[in-house]
């Protein structure tokens, strides 16, 4: 099935994607390189945003956004049937729950140190005595949690707190993607980003399972997107990076 579906296609894939009626999207502000709460009004902005507008423009229904503050939230929303859709890091312990599209924006993982700072390279920071601050449940704290051995994580409520966390209790880091840690450096004297990456965060789009219609039309819908040109001018037009679009992905 192909993003372009016929009239009794898209049948099924409304009763998959918006069984209400409306396209319910979870939007997690705890990404700013996806989404970004308009400083005027407040709405949700962002290439999330501009993803499921389209979704639910061609799928002729309306779109409800529900925001929250972190990648948990938004994962625990989705799971217990509260929203349709959701914009997540591809993570083995949330594709037990959701599946998964194709990533459609590729980001880095990597650690915030104050300029004095002896960790110099990712390779420095797994050692004992090393306290990293970490977003609850964001991709970068599994993907932590799976790998290091000898450091340990400090886990603040969402991924802004964890900066807050790292400055105020003396840690040794805070981990994150690299795009809002940059900004927190420019912010702030006396603090750098660490060159390199602990790991590449696929940020794709998801849903809860079983409904294989909409699964099927939601990944080619990405695909669409990603050729298109929709991402890359979706993270433009909110001040990213248009480089972060994920490479095509063979859906057939």
């Amino acid at each position: 099935m192909t993003a372009s579906a016929t009239l009794d296609d898209l049948t099924s894939v409304r009763s998959d994607l918006a069984p209400s009626g409306t396209l319910r999207a979870a939007i997690n502000f705890g990404n700013p390189v996806l989404a970004q709460k308009d400083s005027e009004t407040g709405e949700p902005r962002g290439v999330s945003v501009v993803l499921a507008t389209e979704l639910a423009r061609r799928l002729g229904v309306p779109v409800a956004f529900t925001t929250f503050e972190a990648a948990g939230k938004a994962f625990a929303a989705l799971k217990a049937n509260e929203v349709d859709i959701a914009f997540l890091a591809l993570e083995p312990e949330r594709a037990a729950d959701v599946v998964f599209t194709a990533p459609y924006v590729v980001i880095e993982g990597t650690y915030l140190v104050r300029d004095d700072s002896p960790l110099k390279v990712i390779d420095d920071f797994d050692q004992p005595g090393i306290r990293i601050a970490v977003g609850l449940n964001a991709a970068y704290d599994l993907f932590l949690t799976r790998t290091l051995k000898n450091a340990e994580l400090v886990r603040a409520p969402t991924s802004s707190g964890a900066v807050d966390l790292f400055l105020s209790e003396g840690l040794e880091a805070a981990a994150g993607v690299r795009q809002p840690l940059e900004d927190h450096a420019r912010a702030q004297d006396r603090l750098r980003v660490v060159a390199g990456r602990f790991t590449s965060i696929n940020q794709a789009m998801c849903m809860t399972p079983g409904r294989s219609a909409g699964l099927r039309y939601l990944a080619a819908f990405v695909e669409d997107a990603k050729a298109s040109g929709l991402v890359s001018v979706g993270l433009v037009q909110s001040g990213q990076d248009g480089g972060l679009v994920a490479p095509r992905s063979d859906t057939r």
